[in-house]
Parts: C-alpha cells; sequence; structure tokens
C-alpha cells in the first residue's frame, strides 16, 4: 500500500475551558499551533482544520470545519475529506509535546499493517489508547460521518478497537509525557515549568 502521508491540525474548537484562543496560547514564546505544525514539518500534505482566516500557517493549506462546534470527530472529518487517500496524522492544539519523532514512531508502526487497521495509536502512561495524536486512514471516512450523522461526537469512536494498531512508546525511547494535554492556562502553566 503506498498511502499519502497527510497531517492534519485541528484548530476550530472554542477553548471553553481555556477561555481565550487556546491555539494562540504562548509557550515558550511560541503559539501552540506553531509548536504542533512545527512537529508535523515532515509531512508532505499539511491541512489545518479552522474556520476561514482564523490562523495564518505558512505551508499549510486550510479547510473549513464542515460541522462547526461538533468536536474534534468533526474535525477528523473534514480532514479526512481533504487529504488525498492514505494516512492521516491528526492532531489538535492542545498537544503541543508531540515532537517529529513521536510522529516518525506512528508512521513506521502504520507500515505494512493488515488491511483492517486504519489507525495507529500511542499508549498513555496509563496504558490507554490517546485518539488525538494519533494517525487514521482516509478509508474511516464513511464511518465517521456514520457516526456524526447519529449524533456521536467523542472521537475514541472514530476506529473500532480491532482496527488500531497501538504503539507503546516507552521502548522507543519516547516519553509518554509527550501526550500532557493542554485544556486550561493551568495545564499549559504546568507544562511551561515541567520544561524549563
Amino acid at each position: 500500500m503506498n498511502d499519502a502521508l497527510t497531517a492534519a491540525i485541528t484548530a476550530g474548537g472554542q477553548s471553553r475551558r481555556f477561555g481565550t484562543d487556546k491555539a494562540a496560547a504562548l509557550l515558550h514564546g511560541r503559539p501552540l499551533l506553531s509548536h504542533v505544525a512545527g512537529a508535523l514539518a515532515a509531512f508532505p500534505e499539511r491541512v489545518l482544520v479552522a474556520p476561514p482566516g482564523r490562523y495564518a500557517l505558512p505551508g499549510w493549506r486550510a479547510v473549513p470545519d464542515t460541522r462547526p462546534g461538533e468536536g474534534p470527530l468533526a474535525g477528523l472529518e473534514a480532514a479526512l475529506a481533504a487529504a488525498p487517500p492514505g494516512w492521516v496524522a491528526f492532531v489538535g492544539v492542545d498537544l503541543p509535546g508531540l515532537t517529529p519523532a513521536y510522529w516518525a514512531a506512528l508512521v513506521a508502526a502504520s507500515s505494512g499493517v493488515p488491511p483492517g487497521v486504519l489507525s495507529v495509536q500511542a499508549l498513555d502512561d496509563s496504558g490507554r489508547t490517546q485518539p488525538l495524536g494519533a494517525l487514521y486512514h482516509t478509508a474511516l471516512r464513511p464511518r465517521v460521518t456514520a457516526l456524526l450523522d447519529a449524533g456521536e461526537r467523542r472521537l475514541r469512536q472514530a476506529a473500532p478497537p480491532e482496527a488500531v494498531r497501538t504503539v507503546d512508546l516507552v521502548p522507543l525511547g519516547l516519553s509518554p509525557d509527550l501526550l500532557r494535554n493542554v485544556n486550561t492556562p493551568t495545564d499549559l502553566e504546568q507544562l511551561m515549568e515541567s520544561r524549563q
């Protein structure tokens, strides 16, 4: 399977818990959106799912969220629709700790998977799969659309468990701490303190 690789960032959320535009919040002098995009710079195709004109991200093609306000599963639907057939590295602005090595590990795990594997997800420090900061195959688009049409909003439902390949980061020399989520200003402060 010689599939394309597309990076997709969803930045269409309302940042309710954060209180201000989370994508523009600064981590060590750079917006969270910039941190997330930097880790994905090696991907040949890059898509930013966000309201038109909200962000300028050089080298990224902006596409609208087709279901604004309906969460990351809707952002994934827009990303899968905008990407050429293949794998999509899907992430939100709340995961600024992900690195090029993290994404390389997931891409390596996607190589040679059986036909039924449609997502590659890392395990967090509790051994649970993380659906944000994961790879999804564009073949999942009809399922994602059907889920959304039925009222589902949880990203975790995008791929059935039997279609997910998991990646344990620790044996690869990567810390599950990379998956530290920034939902509130306190989360951001704690992340800054841990990386000084």
